[in-house]
C-alpha cells in the first residue's frame, strides 16, 4: 500500500481526564486539504491495522474518531470496522442534502457514531439521537452564562457533547462543570496547576532503586530482597509473569523464580513502565497514557536502523520524556535519580544524538505537528512505516493497559 500522508493523533478525554478515546486524521506533506479518497484510504489502513482475527478490536474500549465527508459514508471499508467504537466527525451543513442525511441515518442505526462538527447549537433540537451521537462545541471563556444555557438544552437530548479546542485546565474544569462530555486539546502535555503531586513517590522511589541494581548488575538475592519490601510490586511482577503472554504452563510461586525465568533487561523495561504508570498525579491518566503510547512508538520507530539494543534505549527514553511533567520535577533532576546511557541522556535534554530525533517524530505525532514528514524523511522512514508503527502503539499501549 503507497501512502503519502501520515496519521497524527489527539487523545479525547472524559471529565475524570482519563483516555476515552482517539481523534486520528491525515497529516499532509503539503497544504492541500484530504482529498476524499485519501480519507477512504484512512478508515481502511486503520480497519486492516487495528482489527485482529482472534484478538478482535486491538483498542478495547477505545473510540476512534475519524474525520468523513458524504462521498465516504457508503465505503466498504467502514465496514470492517466495529460500529461502536467508530465515531464519523462530519459537518453539520451536510446534512442538507437529502442522500447525506439518509446515509447518516443508515450509519446511526448500525451503531457507528456521528459527531457533528460547526452546527449552529442553537437550532440544535432533542430529536438529534437519530442523526448524531456527538457534537461539536466550542467552549470560549467570554459569555459562560450564554453557553451555559445552550449546553444545559442539549443535555436534555441523548447526543453527547465534544468541547474543542480546550487549552487550558481551567477551561477543562468549566466545560466539566457545564456538563461536556469529552475535551480534545494538548491537555495531556500540561501540567496542571496547583498539583500538590512534586517528586516520588514510595513506590517509584522502590522502583527507581531497581533499576540501579539491575543497571549496575546486581546480585538476583539482593533484588529479590528489594522487591520483597513492595508487596503490591512482588504482587506485580508475579501476576505479570503468570500472565497468559507468558504461557509458562505452570504458575510461577516465588519472586526468585520470576526474576530467574524474566531476565533482567526485560525486568527493567518493566519497570520503566510502572515508573510511569505509579504516579499518584493528579493529571497523570492521560499523561501515562501518552507515555505508554510515546516509548512504543519511539521503539519501534528505531528497531530496524538500531537493532534491538537501541530500540530497547528508545522505548526508556520515550517513557522518561515525560518523567518529568509526571513527577512535577525537571528533567534534569529527574535524571539525577537514575544513570542512563550518555545516547538517552541527550535524546532526553536536547532531542539530539542517535536517539533524539526518533523520539521528536514519536512526540510530533501526537501533537497534530508539520514536522511528521521532514523527521520521518530524515530518518528514511516512509508514511507507510510510521503509521504501522504509530497504530502498533496505540493497540499496544491498550494490552499493557488490560
Amino acid at each position: 500500500m503507497h501512502q503519502t500522508n501520515y496519521i497524527v493523533r489527539e487523545p479525547l478525554l472524559d471529565p475524570k481526564q482519563r483516555v476515552i478515546g482517539y481523534e486520528l486524521s491525515w497529516q499532509q506533506s503539503g497544504a492541500a486539504p484530504s482529498s476524499d479518497a485519501e480519507l477512504e484510504e484512512l478508515i481502511g489502513f486503520v480497519a486492516e491495522q487495528l482489527n485482529d482475527e482472534e484478538r478482535g478490536w486491538l483498542l478495547r474500549d477505545k473510540l476512534l474518531f475519524l474525520d468523513a465527508v458524504p462521498a465516504m459514508l457508503s465505503t466498504d471499508a467502514l465496514f470492517a470496522m466495529p460500529p461502536e467504537f467508530t465515531v464519523l466527525s462530519i459537518r453539520s451543513d451536510a446534512l442538507r442534502n437529502r442522500d447525506t442525511l439518509a446515509a447518516v441515518q443508515g450509519l446511526r442505526a448500525g451503531g457507528v457514531g456521528i459527531s457533528l462538527r460547526e452546527a449552529d447549537l442553537s437550532l440544535l433540537n432533542k430529536n438529534l439521537a437519530g442523526t448524531a451521537s456527538y457534537v461539536e462545541v466550542r467552549f470560549t471563556g467570554a459569555d459562560v452564562a450564554a453557553q451555559a444555557r445552550v449546553f444545559s438544552a442539549l443535555k436534555q437530548s441523548a447526543v453527547r457533547m465534544v468541547g474543542r479546542p480546550v487549552a487550558t485546565w481551567a477551561d477543562f474544569d468549566a466545560c466539566a462543570a457545564l456538563g461536556l462530555d469529552a475535551f480534545v486539546g494538548k491537555l495531556h502535555l500540561t501540567p496542571r496547576q496547583g498539583n500538590p503531586v512534586k517528586g516520588m513517590n514510595p513506590a517509584q522511589t522502590i522502583i527507581l532503586q531497581l533499576m540501579q541494581m539491575l543497571n549496575q548488575n546486581a546480585d538476583i538475592k539482593q533484588i529479590e530482597n528489594a522487591l520483597k519490601r513492595d508487596a503490591a510490586l512482588s504482587y506485580k511482577l508475579l501476576r505479570f509473569i503468570n500472565s497468559a503472554s507468558f504461557s509458562l504452563g505452570c504458575e510461577v510461586q516465588t519472586l526468585r523464580q520470576a526474576l530467574a525465568l524474566l531476565g533482567y533487561a526485560p525486568l527493567y523495561r518493566w519497570l520503566t513502565l510502572l515508573l510511569a504508570t505509579a504516579s499518584t498525579s493528579g493529571y497523570s491518566p492521560v499523561l501515562m497514557e501518552t507515555a505508554v503510547v510515546r516509548g512504543r512508538l519511539a521503539e519501534l520507530l528505531g528497531a530496524a536502523a538500531l537493532g534491538r539494543g537501541g530500540a530497547e534505549h528508545l522505548f526508556v527514553a520515550g517513557m522518561f520524556s515525560l518523567l518529568d511533567r509526571l513527577l512535577g520535577l525537571p528533567m534534569k533532576e529527574v535524571l539525577e535519580t537514575i544513570q542512563l546511557p550518555a545516547e538517552v541522556v541527550e535524546a532526553l535534554l536536547t532531542r539530539g544524538g542517535v536517539y533524539g530525533p526518533y523520539l521528536a517524530l514519536a512526540e510530533a505525532c501526537e501533537l497534530n505537528s508539520a514536522l511528521v514528514s521532514s523527521l520521518a524523511a530524515a530518518l528514511k522512514l516512509t508514511p507507510l512505516e510510521v503509521n504501522k508503527a504509530h497504530l502498533s502503539a496505540l493497540a499496544w499501549a491498550q494490552s499493557v493497559a488490560a
